[in-house]
């Protein structure tokens, strides 16, 4: 059964586990990933069935695909830094990004 996400495309979070800022790009209902990936890179072993997260790390080139549990809404405040986020957004207002429909 698909879960209801939590957070949105464009919104900032915080990593709790690994403590980096970056903002949602996409969003799995569940872990979408191999077995090899979950089994190596998926330490702390999180849910499959919850949502999952693809985030634009601030201040790297870094794209990480994350479980939900391991993040937590960033109070709004400043917008991150990373080289493809004109390529998804094309604005940020009161501490959210607008997607890019070009």
């Amino acid at each position: 059964m698909d879960s209801i996400c939590k957070f949105s495309i464009g919104q900032i979070i915080h990593h709790l586990r690994f403590d980096y800022r970056g903002v949602i790009i996409d969003i799995d209902s569940n872990f979408q990933g191999s077995e090899a990936w979950y089994r190596e890179m998926a330490i702390s072993k999180p849910p499959r069935d919850k949502p999952w997260y693809h985030v634009l790390v601030d201040q790297s080139n870094l794209v990480t695909y994350v479980a939900e549990g391991n993040l937590e809404e960033e109070t709004p405040g400043n917008p991150i830094e990373h080289p493809l986020v004109k390529k998804y957004f094309n604005g940020f207002e009161k501490g959210f990004y607008q997607l890019n429909f070009s």
